[in-house]
């Protein structure tokens, strides 16, 4: 079959496309044949080494990604034989689990059973993201009339994050770097450049400079810190990643002084919250319509490309890779 490869740390081109025997499921597991893998940014760091993600960096050589949906076309000692030939979504578990490649082992108990209909990219992109994306609201619990930013707004969280908030009365300011925001969004979502002088101004002003209720920051660094002072008082703000490279800075008397509530959503806030059923509300979004995945495709092949663009934010939404 073909899988990607990483054999050492480092950039984009560590991840190369090799042709390798095909896995047989265990006991109590199954084979998926990958109609699409999810790529998360959390991928490149482990790719480069860099452990201060929620995963240690897994021990080389591997077969990278953490969440697949396909065709389950083997199962191992101990599976219910219904599942042969079922289409499903699965996410691996942490690390170095096996997605990037035309075929993946699963453990049975973790599959969930794909709607007919449902795209398998489509399914990836609210497997994984989804469930975070239903932890943050569950943390977060928005509500209708309030305003919130989300200043990762073209990812794959961001832009369920927007569509989820906007469909249950959240005023939305979506903020991305510039020209990501170039496609659809939900009635009256204000798209923000963040990259651009003066954006925050322009937040506020569309507050009526009163200041928002809640941001939801997975890019941290200056954009996150703008975010951060857009708070009204006793504003609330989940910290949810930092993909320019670190967390939004704050110090612990600003958020006594205007009443500030800071998540840190990432690991144990998030896990504690039950991880199957955040996926499977996740699914449940997908499959009646309530949310609508944006999706940057790559074949297989092209995993490097698909990380070096990722990591540049020249992708917008969920990153997949399809054979």
């Amino acid at each position: 079959m073909l899988a990607i490869v990483q054999h050492d740390h480092g950039g984009p081109e560590v991840l190369v496309p090799r042709e390798v025997p095909d896995p047989e499921p265990g006991p109590d597991r199954v084979r998926i044949r990958v109609e699409a893998a999810g790529v998360h940014l959390v991928d490149t760091t482990l790719r480069a080494g860099d452990d201060r993600g929620p995963f240690p960096a897994p021990a080389l050589p591997i077969v990278p990604g953490r969440e697949v949906a396909g065709i389950v076309d083997a199962i191992g000692p101990g599976v219910d034989p219904g599942l042969l030939g079922a289409r499903v979504s699965s996410h691996l578990g942490p690390g170095g689990s096996g997605g990037y490649a035309a075929v993946a082992v699963a453990a049975a108990g973790d599959l969930h059973r794909l709607p007919a209909g449902v795209d398998a990219a489509a399914a990836v992109a609210v497997l994984g993201t989804g469930r975070m994306t239903e932890g943050l609201l569950e943390l977060a619990r928005p509500r209708a009339g309030e305003t919130a930013l989300v200043t990762s707004a073209a990812g794959g969280i961001g832009t369920l994050l927007v569509q989820a908030l906007a469909a249950d009365g959240v005023t939305v300011l979506a903020a991305a770097g510039s020209g990501r925001l170039n496609g659809p969004l939900p009635d009256g979502v204000v798209p923000l450049a963040y990259d651009r002088p003066g954006w925050a101004d322009a937040a506020r002003g569309h507050t009526g400079d009163r200041g928002v209720d809640l941001v939801f920051d997975g890019v941290g660094g200056d954009a996150g810190r703008g975010a951060f002072e857009l708070l009204a008082p006793g504003g609330r703000v989940l910290l949810h990643g930092w993909s320019a490279g670190a967390p939004t800075p704050f110090r612990a008397d600003e958020l006594w002084e205007r009443a500030l509530t800071v998540t840190v959503a990432l690991g144990p806030p998030v896990l504690a919250l039950g991880l199957r059923r955040l996926e499977e509300r996740a699914l449940a979004r997908l499959a009646d319509g309530r949310w609508s995945p944006v999706v940057s495709r790559y074949r297989l092949a092209d995993a490097a490309r698909a990380h070096a663009d990722l990591e540049a934010r020249r992708t917008r939404g969920k990153v997949v890779l399809v054979p």
